[in-house]
């Protein structure tokens, strides 16, 4: 008998698989666009991403999920998915990325998951992160969340080869960045201002021809971080992290998940390391990614997939005719 690895069973097998599991949560939640009920459109991708997810040949894990097992009844922390015929995975997942993006039927609602090896992911609590990225092509070191954004943005600029003002940050619109963007916009750069969906925000990084976005900086969310950690870990680029650790609370919670330090500033390969791969399938229309659309006869999606050992991105456009099957 030949024994796989790990990592050549992740290929073999789940690299199309997982755009299915993103692929049905995003038709779930897309027939909720519009509505204005975010709560029933996350529940419908919830419960879409936990029925694929569990016909999938993994024994999967759920490191980052819909919260902790008491505040979450499906795909919490730590919830067991997949036949438990495969390989032992990590699974990070968000069914719905943008949940009033999606209730607004604004633009870049997505349906998101990343896997990875057992131990390969950051267990990290349900708290904010402070994060910095930037896309592929830029020297090592190009951004430090120890410097004012200032610093960071005039280096990057330097390492493209353009003026200040011809940077386009990525920021959060909340109150919490009101300073961060008077002393963004204080440099010259200019500011892309999003009101949910950060995930999307820093794969956005990853091609600024396309997105217009060549840095993302602000405070969000921490299972979002791990996230979009795993997607630039398939595309190239840079990121850190810090939790924001800011009551005993946290620290506590922290701590029960084995973090020790509050102050650490993670870097991108710590978040997500090995062989990780990443799917997102587009909810509503978006700068990387159509939207689900209906019609009579047929669903149509649009899905990123990549993996993090070979570089590999796939776009999937899929006409599902069998519309039963997202009923």
């Amino acid at each position: 008998m030949n024994v796989k690895t790990t990592s050549s069973v992740i290929d073999r097998i789940l690299t199309i698989e997982l755009a299915r599991v993103t692929e049905r949560a995003a038709v779930a939640a897309a027939r909720l666009r519009g509505h204005g009920d975010e709560k029933m459109a996350d529940q419908a991708a919830v419960d879409a991403m936990r029925t694929e997810l569990n016909n999938l040949p993994i024994d999967g894990r759920v490191v980052i999920g819909e919260g902790e097992r008491d505040e979450a009844p499906m795909l919490y922390i730590g919830e067991e998915v997949g036949t438990r015929n495969g390989p032992a995975v990590d699974i990070a997942l968000d069914p719905l990325e943008g949940t009033t993006i999606c209730a607004k039927n604004l633009p870049n609602s997505l349906a998101v998951i990343a896997l990875a090896e057992r131990g390969k992911m950051l267990y990290a609590p349900d708290v904010y992160m402070d994060k910095i990225a930037v896309g592929p092509g830029y020297p090592a070191g190009v951004i430090d969340l120890r410097d004012s954004a200032t610093e960071n943005i005039r280096r990057v600029a330097e390492a493209k080869g353009v003026k200040v003002s011809d940077i386009n940050a990525c920021i959060m619109d909340r109150p919490r960045h009101a300073r961060l963007i008077e002393e963004v916009r204080a440099t010259g750069a200019a500011i892309r201002l999003i009101g949910d969906g950060d995930v999307a925000g820093v794969i956005h990084t990853t091609n600024p021809d396309q997105t217009g976005i060549d840095v993302y900086i602000g405070i969000g969310g921490a299972p979002e971080g791990v996230l979009a950690a795993a997607a630039l870990r398939c595309t190239g680029g840079q990121m850190q992290g810090r939790l924001i650790l800011d009551t005993p609370e946290k620290i506590a919670r922290a701590r029960k998940m084995g973090i020790e330090d509050p102050l650490r500033i993670y870097e991108m390969s710590e978040m997500a390391s090995g062989d990780v791969l990443f799917a997102a399938t587009g909810v509503t229309d978006g700068n990387m990614l159509s939207g689900v659309h209906f019609s009579r006869d047929a669903i149509t999606t649009h899905t990123v997939v990549m993996r993090s050992s070979s570089g590999t991105v796939r776009e999937i456009k899929a006409v599902h005719r069998d519309m039963d099957k997202f009923i």
